[in-house]
């Protein structure tokens, strides 16, 4: 009973489902499409009303054209609203495009030091491998975190 609640509490916490805390397989079809040009983000890091936005602007997806045809887009769309955080991703009112935009994100960097983001060379906040050594899985976990050292890039 006790491990029941305290895995209950981590999930509310952490506003992650049940299968993804247990790190499920990212969907074969996200991979490759979303994963050929960035970390494919775990669906957990927005809510469902910014990855529909998100989807919703993929001919201009920051800069580049992103189309899916449907078929493709379905899985993917499914996926990414049914692992979708509960807590709301936006700012006012208008859904947040950009994980690094989110509070959640800030709140969870906020121990980073300032050089990594600063120094010449210095990391991209969107540049999740830089740091989370899991990260092309799905995996964030603290234990697999590795920051660089001064001077040193990716």
């Amino acid at each position: 009973m006790k491990i029941t609640l305290a895995v209950a509490s981590v999930v509310l916490v952490s506003g992650t489902s049940a299968a993804e805390s247990n790190r499920a397989p990212l969907p074969p079809a996200y991979v490759e499409e979303c994963g050929s040009c960035h970390v494919a983000f775990p669906g957990r890091m927005l809510d469902a009303t910014s990855w529909r936005a998100v989807l919703g602007g993929l001919p201009q997806h920051f800069g580049v054209d992103a189309s899916l045809d449907p078929q493709t887009l379905i899985p993917i769309r499914g996926y990414l609203e049914s692992s979708a955080r509960s807590e709301p991703t936006s700012a006012d009112g208008k859904p947040l495009l950009r994980i690094t935009e989110t509070r959640w994100f800030r709140h969870e960097h906020d121990e980073v030091p300032a050089r990594l983001w600063q120094e010449p060379g210095a990391l991209k906040p969107s540049d999740c491998t830089a740091c989370h050594q899991g990260a092309n899985t799905g995996s964030y976990a603290e234990r697999e975190i590795r920051l660089p050292r001064k001077g040193e890039t990716k």
